[in-house]
Protein backbone atom coordinates (compact mmCIF):
# COMPACT_ATOMS: atom_id res chain seq x y z
CA UNK A 1 0.00 0.00 0.00
CA UNK A 2 1.23 3.49 -0.85
CA UNK A 3 1.18 6.26 1.73
CA UNK A 4 -1.98 8.35 1.81
CA UNK A 5 -0.23 11.66 1.28
CA UNK A 6 -3.07 13.36 -0.56
CA UNK A 7 -6.62 12.88 0.66
CA UNK A 8 -9.95 14.14 -0.70
CA UNK A 9 -12.87 14.44 1.73
CA UNK A 10 -16.30 15.04 0.18
CA UNK A 11 -18.54 17.24 2.32
CA UNK A 12 -22.13 18.29 1.62
CA UNK A 13 -23.14 20.53 4.56
CA UNK A 14 -25.03 17.73 6.32
CA UNK A 15 -24.47 16.28 9.80
CA UNK A 16 -22.42 13.52 8.16
CA UNK A 17 -19.62 16.04 7.52
CA UNK A 18 -18.43 15.89 11.13
CA UNK A 19 -18.08 12.10 10.90
CA UNK A 20 -16.12 12.33 7.65
CA UNK A 21 -13.73 14.91 9.09
CA UNK A 22 -13.09 12.71 12.14
CA UNK A 23 -12.28 9.78 9.86
CA UNK A 24 -9.96 12.00 7.82
CA UNK A 25 -8.17 12.89 11.04
CA UNK A 26 -7.95 9.21 11.98
CA UNK A 27 -6.59 8.18 8.56
CA UNK A 28 -4.04 10.98 8.38
CA UNK A 29 -2.64 10.30 11.83
CA UNK A 30 -0.48 7.36 10.72
CA UNK A 31 -0.19 7.94 6.99
CA UNK A 32 2.19 10.90 6.70
CA UNK A 33 -0.61 12.82 5.02
CA UNK A 34 0.62 16.13 3.62
CA UNK A 35 -2.46 17.60 1.93
CA UNK A 36 -6.20 17.24 2.50
CA UNK A 37 -8.72 18.68 0.07
CA UNK A 38 -12.08 19.25 1.77
CA UNK A 39 -14.50 19.47 -1.13
CA UNK A 40 -18.07 20.62 -1.66
CA UNK A 41 -19.85 20.42 -5.01
CA UNK A 42 -22.73 22.77 -5.78
CA UNK A 43 -25.23 21.42 -8.27
CA UNK A 44 -25.63 23.43 -11.46
CA UNK A 45 -27.07 26.73 -10.26
CA UNK A 46 -28.79 27.91 -13.45
CA UNK A 47 -29.04 31.47 -12.15
CA UNK A 48 -30.54 33.83 -14.74
CA UNK A 49 -27.99 36.12 -16.40
CA UNK A 50 -30.01 39.15 -15.36
CA UNK A 51 -29.73 38.17 -11.68
CA UNK A 52 -25.95 37.73 -11.97
CA UNK A 53 -25.67 41.12 -13.64
CA UNK A 54 -27.61 42.72 -10.82
CA UNK A 55 -25.66 40.84 -8.11
CA UNK A 56 -22.21 40.20 -9.62
CA UNK A 57 -20.72 38.87 -6.37
CA UNK A 58 -23.50 36.36 -5.71
CA UNK A 59 -21.60 33.19 -6.70
CA UNK A 60 -18.28 34.34 -5.19
CA UNK A 61 -20.01 35.04 -1.90
CA UNK A 62 -21.72 31.64 -1.97
CA UNK A 63 -18.39 29.89 -2.55
CA UNK A 64 -16.68 31.79 0.26
CA UNK A 65 -19.55 31.02 2.62
CA UNK A 66 -19.27 27.29 1.90
CA UNK A 67 -15.52 27.37 2.42
CA UNK A 68 -16.04 29.05 5.80
CA UNK A 69 -18.61 26.43 6.77
CA UNK A 70 -16.23 23.61 5.83
CA UNK A 71 -13.42 25.24 7.79
CA UNK A 72 -15.64 25.51 10.88
CA UNK A 73 -16.42 21.77 10.73
CA UNK A 74 -12.74 20.92 10.26
CA UNK A 75 -11.61 23.16 13.12
CA UNK A 76 -14.12 21.44 15.39
CA UNK A 77 -13.47 17.81 14.44
CA UNK A 78 -9.91 17.44 13.13
CA UNK A 79 -7.65 16.59 16.03
CA UNK A 80 -4.24 17.03 14.40
CA UNK A 81 -3.14 19.78 12.05
CA UNK A 82 0.66 19.85 12.31
CA UNK A 83 2.45 19.43 8.98
CA UNK A 84 -0.83 18.94 7.11
CA UNK A 85 -1.97 21.52 4.59
CA UNK A 86 -5.73 22.00 4.27
CA UNK A 87 -7.40 23.19 1.10
CA UNK A 88 -11.10 24.05 0.80
CA UNK A 89 -12.44 23.44 -2.70
CA UNK A 90 -15.92 24.42 -3.89
CA UNK A 91 -16.99 23.36 -7.39
CA UNK A 92 -20.16 23.66 -9.41
CA UNK A 93 -21.47 20.83 -11.58
CA UNK A 94 -22.05 17.08 -11.53
CA UNK A 95 -20.87 15.62 -8.25
CA UNK A 96 -19.02 12.51 -9.34
CA UNK A 97 -17.29 14.17 -12.30
CA UNK A 98 -16.01 17.07 -10.24
CA UNK A 99 -14.64 14.78 -7.54
CA UNK A 100 -13.01 12.45 -10.06
CA UNK A 101 -11.46 15.36 -11.92
CA UNK A 102 -10.06 16.78 -8.67
CA UNK A 103 -8.68 13.37 -7.68
CA UNK A 104 -7.02 13.04 -11.08
CA UNK A 105 -5.57 16.56 -11.08
CA UNK A 106 -4.22 16.30 -7.54
CA UNK A 107 -3.06 12.67 -7.87
CA UNK A 108 -5.06 11.78 -4.76
CA UNK A 109 -4.30 8.59 -2.83
CA UNK A 110 -7.75 8.19 -1.27
CA UNK A 111 -11.25 9.64 -1.48
CA UNK A 112 -13.47 9.66 1.63
CA UNK A 113 -17.22 9.90 1.03
CA UNK A 114 -20.37 9.47 3.10
CA UNK A 115 -23.14 6.88 3.03
CA UNK A 116 -26.48 8.38 4.05
CA UNK A 117 -29.19 6.27 5.66
CA UNK A 118 -31.58 8.56 7.54
CA UNK A 119 -30.16 11.98 6.76
CA UNK A 120 -31.83 14.00 3.99
CA UNK A 121 -30.19 14.07 0.60
CA UNK A 122 -28.62 11.37 -1.51
CA UNK A 123 -24.98 11.71 -0.52
CA UNK A 124 -22.19 11.05 -2.96
CA UNK A 125 -22.71 8.55 -5.78
CA UNK A 126 -20.33 5.99 -4.36
CA UNK A 127 -20.69 3.25 -6.98
CA UNK A 128 -19.76 5.59 -9.80
CA UNK A 129 -16.73 6.76 -7.86
CA UNK A 130 -15.74 3.19 -7.02
CA UNK A 131 -15.78 2.29 -10.72
CA UNK A 132 -13.97 5.37 -11.98
CA UNK A 133 -11.62 6.55 -9.23
CA UNK A 134 -7.90 6.12 -9.78
CA UNK A 135 -7.32 5.47 -6.07
CA UNK A 136 -8.90 3.76 -3.08
CA UNK A 137 -12.33 4.80 -1.83
CA UNK A 138 -13.41 4.88 1.82
CA UNK A 139 -17.19 4.95 2.29
CA UNK A 140 -18.36 6.06 5.75
CA UNK A 141 -21.94 5.48 6.96
CA UNK A 142 -23.78 7.73 9.37
CA UNK A 143 -22.73 7.51 13.03
CA UNK A 144 -19.68 5.37 12.27
CA UNK A 145 -16.79 5.80 14.68
CA UNK A 146 -13.10 5.62 13.67
CA UNK A 147 -11.79 2.57 15.55
CA UNK A 148 -9.30 -0.17 14.83
CA UNK A 149 -10.12 -3.35 16.76
CA UNK A 150 -11.54 -5.76 14.14
CA UNK A 151 -11.38 -5.67 10.36
CA UNK A 152 -13.33 -8.03 8.10
CA UNK A 153 -11.78 -8.93 4.74
CA UNK A 154 -14.04 -10.98 2.41
CA UNK A 155 -11.93 -13.21 0.19
CA UNK A 156 -12.37 -15.53 -2.78
CA UNK A 157 -8.57 -16.08 -2.85
CA UNK A 158 -8.19 -14.01 -6.04
CA UNK A 159 -5.56 -11.36 -6.80
CA UNK A 160 -7.86 -8.52 -5.79
CA UNK A 161 -8.66 -10.35 -2.54
CA UNK A 162 -4.90 -10.47 -2.00
CA UNK A 163 -4.75 -6.69 -2.48
CA UNK A 164 -7.44 -6.21 0.16
CA UNK A 165 -5.83 -8.49 2.74
CA UNK A 166 -2.41 -6.91 2.23
CA UNK A 167 -4.03 -3.51 2.70
CA UNK A 168 -5.64 -4.69 5.95
CA UNK A 169 -2.31 -6.02 7.21
CA UNK A 170 -0.49 -2.75 6.56
CA UNK A 171 -3.31 -0.72 8.11
CA UNK A 172 -3.27 -2.81 11.28
CA UNK A 173 0.53 -2.63 11.46
CA UNK A 174 0.38 1.16 11.21
CA UNK A 175 -2.13 1.36 14.03
CA UNK A 176 0.01 -0.64 16.43
CA UNK A 177 -0.57 -4.21 15.25
CA UNK A 178 -3.21 -5.06 17.84
CA UNK A 179 -6.34 -5.17 15.69
CA UNK A 180 -7.76 -8.53 14.67
CA UNK A 181 -8.09 -9.36 10.97
CA UNK A 182 -10.83 -11.81 10.02
CA UNK A 183 -10.59 -13.24 6.50
CA UNK A 184 -14.01 -14.54 5.44
CA UNK A 185 -14.61 -16.95 2.58
CA UNK A 186 -18.24 -17.50 1.57
CA UNK A 187 -18.83 -20.76 -0.29
CA UNK A 188 -21.93 -22.10 -2.03
CA UNK A 189 -23.10 -25.69 -2.50
CA UNK A 190 -23.60 -26.21 -6.27
CA UNK A 191 -27.15 -27.13 -7.24
CA UNK A 192 -26.06 -30.34 -8.99
CA UNK A 193 -24.22 -31.77 -6.01
CA UNK A 194 -26.66 -34.74 -5.80
CA UNK A 195 -25.39 -36.11 -9.11
CA UNK A 196 -22.13 -36.92 -7.33
CA UNK A 197 -23.85 -39.42 -5.08
CA UNK A 198 -22.97 -37.35 -2.01
CA UNK A 199 -25.47 -36.08 0.53
CA UNK A 200 -25.89 -32.37 1.16
CA UNK A 201 -23.94 -32.65 4.40
CA UNK A 202 -21.16 -34.63 2.74
CA UNK A 203 -20.80 -32.13 -0.09
CA UNK A 204 -20.80 -29.25 2.41
CA UNK A 205 -17.85 -30.91 4.14
CA UNK A 206 -16.09 -31.26 0.78
CA UNK A 207 -16.59 -27.58 -0.06
CA UNK A 208 -15.39 -26.53 3.38
CA UNK A 209 -12.30 -28.73 3.09
CA UNK A 210 -11.35 -27.15 -0.23
CA UNK A 211 -11.94 -23.65 1.14
CA UNK A 212 -9.53 -24.42 3.98
CA UNK A 213 -6.93 -25.80 1.55
CA UNK A 214 -7.26 -22.77 -0.71
CA UNK A 215 -6.83 -20.39 2.22
CA UNK A 216 -3.58 -22.09 3.19
CA UNK A 217 -2.29 -21.69 -0.37
CA UNK A 218 -3.51 -18.10 -0.46
CA UNK A 219 -1.94 -17.00 2.81
CA UNK A 220 1.45 -18.52 1.91
CA UNK A 221 1.86 -15.81 -0.74
CA UNK A 222 1.15 -12.93 1.65
CA UNK A 223 3.52 -11.23 4.08
CA UNK A 224 1.40 -11.20 7.22
CA UNK A 225 3.92 -9.10 9.19
CA UNK A 226 3.53 -11.71 11.96
CA UNK A 227 -0.03 -10.51 12.54
CA UNK A 228 -2.74 -13.01 13.32
CA UNK A 229 -5.12 -13.62 10.43
CA UNK A 230 -8.23 -15.57 11.44
CA UNK A 231 -9.91 -17.45 8.58
CA UNK A 232 -13.64 -18.10 8.77
CA UNK A 233 -15.77 -20.03 6.31
CA UNK A 234 -19.43 -19.23 5.77
CA UNK A 235 -21.92 -21.24 3.77
CA UNK A 236 -24.20 -19.17 1.54
CA UNK A 237 -27.74 -20.53 1.41
CA UNK A 238 -29.47 -17.82 -0.65
CA UNK A 239 -27.09 -17.06 -3.54
CA UNK A 240 -26.16 -13.69 -2.04
CA UNK A 241 -22.77 -13.86 -0.31
CA UNK A 242 -22.91 -10.16 0.55
CA UNK A 243 -25.70 -10.79 3.06
CA UNK A 244 -23.41 -13.32 4.74
CA UNK A 245 -20.58 -10.78 4.82
CA UNK A 246 -22.74 -8.08 6.42
CA UNK A 247 -24.18 -10.61 8.89
CA UNK A 248 -20.65 -11.67 9.90
CA UNK A 249 -19.56 -8.03 10.26
CA UNK A 250 -22.48 -7.49 12.66
CA UNK A 251 -21.73 -10.70 14.55
CA UNK A 252 -18.09 -9.75 15.20
CA UNK A 253 -18.79 -6.00 15.60
CA UNK A 254 -16.35 -5.16 12.82
CA UNK A 255 -14.87 -1.67 12.69
CA UNK A 256 -14.60 -1.86 8.93
CA UNK A 257 -14.79 -4.04 5.82
CA UNK A 258 -12.01 -4.05 3.23
CA UNK A 259 -12.55 -5.37 -0.28
CA UNK A 260 -10.46 -5.15 -3.44
CA UNK A 261 -11.72 -3.60 -6.67
CA UNK A 262 -11.72 -6.29 -9.34
CA UNK A 263 -10.17 -4.14 -12.05
CA UNK A 264 -6.38 -4.24 -11.76
CA UNK A 265 -5.53 -2.82 -15.17
CA UNK A 266 -6.78 0.13 -17.21
CA UNK A 267 -8.75 -2.27 -19.41
CA UNK A 268 -10.65 -3.88 -16.53
CA UNK A 269 -10.88 -1.17 -13.88
CA UNK A 270 -14.53 -0.39 -14.55
CA UNK A 271 -15.40 -3.83 -13.19
CA UNK A 272 -15.07 -3.46 -9.45
CA UNK A 273 -16.67 -6.88 -8.95
CA UNK A 274 -20.21 -7.94 -8.14
CA UNK A 275 -19.40 -8.44 -4.46
CA UNK A 276 -17.99 -4.93 -4.09
CA UNK A 277 -20.96 -3.50 -5.99
CA UNK A 278 -23.44 -5.27 -3.69
CA UNK A 279 -21.55 -4.24 -0.57
CA UNK A 280 -21.69 -0.60 -1.63
CA UNK A 281 -25.44 -0.99 -2.23
CA UNK A 282 -26.40 -2.90 0.92
CA UNK A 283 -23.94 -1.90 3.61
CA UNK A 284 -25.39 0.86 5.78
CA UNK A 285 -23.44 0.22 8.96
CA UNK A 286 -19.72 -0.39 8.48
CA UNK A 287 -16.96 1.75 7.00
CA UNK A 288 -16.12 0.15 3.65
CA UNK A 289 -12.71 0.50 2.03
CA UNK A 290 -12.63 -0.37 -1.68
CA UNK A 291 -8.95 -0.73 -2.50
CA UNK A 292 -7.40 -0.08 -5.87
CA UNK A 293 -3.72 0.33 -6.72
CA UNK A 294 -3.15 4.00 -7.45
CA UNK A 295 -3.58 4.93 -11.11
CA UNK A 296 -5.59 1.83 -12.08
CA UNK A 297 -8.63 3.59 -13.49
CA UNK A 298 -10.67 3.18 -16.64
CA UNK A 299 -11.58 5.87 -19.11
CA UNK A 300 -11.14 8.61 -16.50
CA UNK A 301 -9.80 11.15 -18.99
CA UNK A 302 -12.64 10.61 -21.46
CA UNK A 303 -15.10 10.83 -18.57
CA UNK A 304 -13.88 14.03 -16.99
CA UNK A 305 -13.20 15.76 -20.29
CA UNK A 306 -16.94 15.69 -20.92
CA UNK A 307 -17.30 18.37 -18.26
Amino acid sequence: MYQIKKLIVCLDQSDLDETLVRFASFVSRVNQTKKIYFTNVIRNLQIPKEVLEEFPNLIDNMVEERKRQMKDVVDKNFSKKEDIEFSYVVKEGQLSKKILKLAHEKSADMIIIGRKVTLPGTGVISQRLARRASCSLLIIPEKAEPKMDKLLVPSDFSDYSKDALEEAIIIVEKYGGKAEIICQNVFTIPSGYHFTGKSYEEFTSIMLMHAEINFKKFIRNIDTKNLKITPIYTQDDDDDPVEEIIAKAKEISADGIIIGAKGRTAATALFIGSMAERLIQLNETFPLLVTRPKGKNAGILDYILEI
